[in-house]
């Protein structure tokens, strides 16, 4: 084999005959083959071009000589200028496409499928933002936490089923923020596959809470209840499987998103059945004196152990006039038991103290909600205060209060 000659700047490498040596790390701008051979076309080209070296008639001599290894890996300190041609040709647009500012569209995350009411809440909440439906409540804060969507609109307390703790337990885990409210009417449909009458129901699936709101009119109709995730998802199922003789309850506009009829509305056993949501997000919203809109602020906090510590927790708030809206307790899941200690320090296993057991009580966390915002001075006293009292305090959100609970749109679906 005749050997090759190659300039690369002002050094010369010779490649000679028997087996081709591993090549030297060059710079690719640096490389030329004094070769003359037929243009290159195709991915061979395309590889070199992206690699920094101008396909030509040389360039061909490249890949079949072992150089080929450094056309995807540049040296380190090598610059590689990137080119409108070459960004319009991984992106299969046109130039005058790349020259469209592109505006990704923003999503909210929500649990269940389209037609849950939790979609109907952010669709409220966010309109100008993409539902992006999930799984589980954690899959939607995974979601936001993920940069997969921008907002997260969750449930976290029922006027008939009370709060939702699964919600609660899973702010404290995120690091995420409230950043808005808003609440919804539960309206519920008996649905089932057209042709199917009222009588012809045996069995009627939806969500837990949904059935047990729906309790006694399903005990009306000797029914058997059959529980899933979410209360689209039972219309879905029962669509898409054509279960025949099976109910669901759920929103009339599942109903109509997967094609059933409604065989009666509004069979919740109590009328005024509403839900109220959270809107999440990554950053906090920041408030100013000057806000004229009535704001709420959701905190988070454990005591010490000892008489009359919620009480001096409390008075913080009563003490400033800021009216407290809400107050929930849940066992620390990290450390849910104390063991109660004695006159002289001891643990008092022998002796324990009403409501407790075998000398230990639960271990509590406290949520509270309650109106002012963190740009008050007023508040900001009372936090300081707090922290005097409790060992741990945590600030979940200032956002602003839904003072039209229940109120809905007619038109937030068109």
């Amino acid at each position: 084999m005749h050997a090759r000659r190659l300039a690369a700047g002002d050094c010369g490498i010779k490649q000679a005959s028997g087996p081709p040596a591993r090549p030297a790390r060059l710079p690719m701008r640096a490389l030329a083959v004094r070769t003359e051979a037929p243009p290159m076309k195709g991915p061979e080209a395309a590889t070199v071009a992206v690699a920094g070296v101008s396909p030509g008639p040389s360039s061909s001599n490249f890949v079949r000589s072992g150089i080929a290894e450094h056309r995807v890996a540049p040296s380190a300190g090598q610059t590689q200028v990137l080119t409108t041609a070459l960004i319009a040709q991984a992106t299969n647009k046109s130039m005058e496409e790349l020259s469209q500012p592109v505006i990704p569209a923003h999503k909210v995350a929500y649990q269940g499928v389209p037609g849950a009411y939790s979609e109907v809440a952010s669709r409220k909440a966010c309109p100008d933002y993409d539902p992006l439906p999930c799984e589980q409540f954690e899959v939607a804060f995974q979601a936001l936490s993920q940069w997969m969507s921008d907002r997260a609109v969750l449930p976290v307390e029922n006027t008939l089923g009370g709060s939702i703790h699964a919600v609660y337990d899973l702010l404290l885990r995120y690091r995420l923020h409230i950043v808005g409210e808003t609440s919804l009417a539960i309206n519920h449909c008996l649905v089932a596959l057209p042709g199917t009458r009222k009588q012809d129901i045996k069995r009627v699936m939806s969500h837990p809470q949904a059935l047990a709101q729906c309790d006694g009119y399903l005990r009306s109709l000797n029914v058997v209840k059959e529980a899933v995730d979410d209360t689209a998802g039972a219309a879905q199922m029962v669509a898409r499987q054509e279960l025949a003789g099976v109910g669901a309850i759920c929103s009339r506009r599942a109903a109509e998103l997967y094609g059933l009829d409604v065989l009666e509305e509004g069979v919740q056993d109590v009328k005024d059945n509403i839900t109220r949501f959270i809107v999440l997000s990554r950053d906090p919203l920041v408030t100013t004196e000057a806000e004229t809109r009535v704001f709420k602020t959701s905190i988070v906090f454990s005591l010490k152990e000892g008489p009359g510590q919620l009480f001096k927790a409390l008075s913080v708030f009563a003490l400033r006039d800021l009216d407290m809206t809400k107050i929930e307790s849940r066992p620390l899941r990290s450390n849910p038991l104390v063991v109660l200690k004695g006159e002289n320090g001891a643990s008092t296993s022998a002796v324990a103290a009403p409501g407790t057991i075998g000398g230990q009580r639960f271990n509590y966390l406290f949520y509270v909600d309650f109106i002012g915002t963190l740009a008050d001075a007023n508040v900001q006293n009372a936090m300081r205060h707090l922290q005097e009292i409790a060992p741990f305090v945590r600030v979940l959100g200032t956002y602003p209060m839904d003072t039209n609970l229940g109120d809905t749109s007619s038109d937030i679906f068109n």
